[in-house]
């Protein structure tokens, strides 16, 4: 899994380092966020990753803030994009490298205090990835590079199903009762979650499941199918992340 983790990092590296610095301004689809912002971001959640790893009671203090402020995610965004982007990237770089020898070494069973539920190191990592994957996407978007279908994807599909309970309590809704039956194609595998026998499912690409549960693309510009209301109406909030679900994306032009 921390094999998966540095190679989604390096994905995003790669696409960083040839970046001209005035490329670092383009608008993503994330609103009021450039490249700049985004990459800071990462930095951002790496860094809060280590205080968690390293100082716990630091990190308990983080935690109350960022329950009672709601900017404090783009604030740190925000005042990380304010330096050059070779520093943006090296100190991300840099992150990025410290989080994954830290996960190297938690022992197993361990548990990592988080903005939740304390996460053992798989599950941490495991976010990692999403997030990697989510925020590299936007700065592909703004590029106009297609999305990367790879068996990372894995990691972010179960991280939707996982919360699919959760989404539907942020938008104040009662999960369904009923187990669901997910199943997601990537080349010539078949990644399955739930029993068999769930009447409620929910099938099609693990790409186009991993860009709707990141919220990075609209669910019309997929192929995912669901068969049952309950299903139905989870492909509409579904979310791999914690926080606030935001405004997602709109239909893309070329699939109105």
């Amino acid at each position: 899994m921390l094999a998966d983790l540095r190679q989604e990092g390096d994905l995003l590296e790669e696409l960083l380092r040839l970046l001209p610095a005035e490329d670092w301004d383009r608008r993503t689809p994330a609103e009021g966020w450039t490249i700049r912002q985004q990459v800071a971001h990462l930095t951002w959640t790496e860094r809060t990753v280590l205080t968690a790893l390293e100082k716990p009671e630091v990190f308990a203090q983080l935690r109350e803030q960022f329950r009672a402020e709601a900017d404090v995610v783009d604030r740190g965004a925000q005042e990380g994009a304010a330096r050059p982007p070779a520093e943006i990237l090296a100190s991300w770089q840099d992150s990025r490298r410290r989080v994954l020898e830290r996960l190297a070494a938690v022992p197993e069973g361990e548990r990592i205090p988080w903005m939740g539920t304390p996460l053992g190191a798989p599950m941490m990592a495991s976010a990692r990835i999403m997030e990697t994957f989510a925020h590299g996407q936007d700065v592909r978007d703004a590029l106009g590079a297609p999305p990367v279908a790879s068996h990372r994807l894995r990691h972010v599909a179960h991280l939707g199903v996982a919360t699919r309970d959760y989404a539907f309590r942020q938008r104040g809704l009662e999960p369904p009762a009923e187990p669901f039956r997910v199943e997601l194609t990537h080349e010539d595998e078949a990644w399955t979650w739930g029993s068999a026998e769930a009447s409620q499912r929910v099938h099609g690409p693990a790409l186009d499941f991993a860009l709707l549960a990141t919220r990075r693309r609209h669910r019309q510009d997929g192929s995912l199918v669901a068969e049952g209301p309950d299903a139905d109406a989870w492909l509409d909030i579904v979310q791999a992340f914690a926080g606030q679900p935001g405004p997602g994306r709109a239909p893309r032009a070329d699939r109105r």
